[in-house]
């Protein structure tokens, strides 16, 4: 039983010990780091945690082409789909699928011989009602018959003139001409086919020029205007091509909220297709003095973008408002100034006040 007791004194008196030397261990480390000690910590003179070590770039004021990325579709200048206004066999298609034509062209032709039989029966009434009010007028003149029964024999006449121009159009109507010079499609008709209004005969385009479509946010509507430069390219082909902004719809689409434009772009060689997209490049106002940071800087918060910026060895947060993107570099409107140290590495584990240590890179060009 002694025996069991001195073992525990002994134990007791080690832990003892061992604690007392760690808490004097800990005084005379807070003692070294502490204001009366010798040298700071690696945190600085107050100590705390290290500095970290960032990258970050001095902003300078510069000019910026403000330039907006949208894409587009391209359209044709003109297109129709051609379709007869009378029903009739066709007799003659005299267009080549896929072949230009000009304004006025017959393209097919509908048989009219029925028509023309009706024009000649009409034509031999007019004629006749003609001469009935010939005599009518004359036998007026004597005060044979009343001004009523001429009035009838008038009538008469001009109800059978009415009736052969009615057929005259008909039959104007069995030639389909082109409304437009362009090319032509697929037709979908044949010699000898019955054709109705209902039957699509081809689709006529004009593609020289072309005109774009596109849209650009509400809060660039009033940098765009009429006769703007843009330029674009296709898919497929690195080419660039430029078009003349020529009209700008008059209200913000409520769905969208964007504005709708439409440039023209010549296409002699038939290059541009309409349905392609269009990548396209419009040129807002050019910017004196612009703030502009690397797009990496940015941060989104809840209500909006922040930056950190270093000041006197720490980090400090600033809340932005930015305008256009580019690929590298975000527009600042309003949040920083020049000469501000926007920092670029480093800044998702970044927290305010901390210490920072810069490495100042040169600004992207």
């Amino acid at each position: 039983m002694k025996t069991k007791y001195i073992v525990y004194a002994i134990l007791l008196v080690a832990l003892g010990s061992l604690i007392f030397y760690r808490i004097s261990a800990n005084k005379k480390l807070e003692g070294k780091s502490g204001p009366g000690g010798k040298g700071g910590g690696k945190g600085g003179p107050g100590g705390g945690m290290p500095a970290m070590r960032v990258s970050g770039v001095v902003l300078q004021p510069q000019q910026f082409s403000n330039t907006l990325s949208v894409t587009g579709t391209i359209e044709a200048n003109e297109q129709v789909t051609i379709r007869s206004e009378i029903s009739g066999r066709v007799s003659n298609i005299s267009f080549q699928e896929g072949s230009r034509v000009s304004k006025g062209q017959v393209l097919l032709k509908i048989d009219d011989s029925e028509l023309r039989a009706q024009l000649a029966q009409a034509q031999t009434r007019q004629k006749l009602a003609a001469e009935n009010e010939r005599r009518a007028g004359l036998l007026l003149q004597k005060e044979a018959i009343s001004k009523e029964e001429f009035d009838v024999a008038r009538s008469e006449l001009l109800t059978t003139k009415a009736q052969t121009q009615l057929i005259q159009a008909q039959i104007a109507k069995t030639a389909i001409k082109a409304p437009f010079s362009g090319q032509i499609g697929l037709r979908n008709i044949s010699e000898g086919g019955f054709l109705s209004p209902e039957v699509v005969v081809a689709n006529l385009v004009n593609t020289d020029p072309v005109k774009i479509t596109f849209s650009v946010p509400e809060k660039y509507s009033n940098q765009v205007k009429v006769n703007t430069e843009i330029s674009f390219t296709i898919a497929g082909n690195t080419k660039k091509y430029n078009a003349t902004v020529y009209a700008i719809e008059p209200g913000i689409e409520s769905a969208t909220r964007t504005l709708q434009l439409r440039a023209r772009a010549a296409n002699p060689e038939n290059i541009l297709r309409p349905g392609s997209f269009a990548n396209i490049e419009l040129p807002l106002t050019e910017i004196e003095n612009a703030l502009l940071v690397p797009s990496e800087a940015i941060i989104p918060i809840q209500n909006g973008k922040k930056v950190f910026v270093a000041k006197n060895g720490k980090a400090k947060e600033v809340k932005v408002e930015t305008g256009t993107r580019t690929e590298k570099d975000v527009l600042i409107t309003s949040g920083l100034t020049a000469g501000d140290t926007v920092l670029t590495s480093g800044i998702m584990t970044l927290k305010a006040d901390a210490p920072v240590k810069v490495k100042i890179e040169a600004a992207k060009k």
